[in-house]
């Protein structure tokens, strides 16, 4: 190929599309200060759950309570790193890992729909542990509350196995 020959316009719009990619970078380094600023929520709330076992200030219905906000924020931190290493993987540079001793296995079989899946699971389960959450201090919550969450789980479940189906489907077709 002549390199005194100028590109085609549409390479260098290609090129530009391509390279638009990057943009996303902002928004994973957001996310990765999100996640720091849940793990400092997250040694705000297991002291208070130190504080509640330790000193016996409150029933134990709210010590697992509080364990249960432990447990939701290690679940929507997992979710963040899934979003983080999984999205920058999927659409913005490969990360070379391969020869890391501590490379995710997930992270091998990462592409767009198996990460849609990841996230709609994990989704299910943080909402679960709300759920759980709510079950546990039934006695103080509005029934039309509880109705209202279980509704909420009963959709967030349909849509997690809609999108399973729905990749499972489009992988026969292929």
């Amino acid at each position: 190929m002549n390199k005194n020959i100028p590109a085609h316009p549409r390479n260098s719009i290609e090129s530009l599309m391509f390279a638009a990619r990057w943009l996303q970078l902002p928004l994973y380094i957001g996310l990765i200060i999100a996640l720091g600023a849940y793990t400092y929520e997250f040694f705000i709330h297991l002291w208070e759950v130190i504080e509640l076992i330790v000193f016996k200030r409150s029933p134990e219905r709210h010590v697992i309570l509080e364990v249960l906000d432990l447990v939701d924020i290690v679940m929507v931190a997992n979710l963040l790193i899934m979003v983080i290493v999984g999205g920058y993987e999927s659409f913005v540079s490969r990360l070379n890992l391969d020869d890391h001793p501590d490379q995710p296995e997930w992270l091998a079989h990462v592409n767009p729909g198996s990460l849609k899946i990841k996230l709609a699971i994990s989704i299910v389960t943080i909402g679960a542990v709300h759920l759980l959450a709510t079950f546990v201090n039934a006695a103080h919550i509005e029934m039309e509350t509880i109705l209202m969450q279980l509704a909420i789980q009963i959709v967030l479940m349909a849509t997690a196995i809609t999108i399973v189906v729905v990749d499972r489907l489009s992988h026969k077709s292929h």
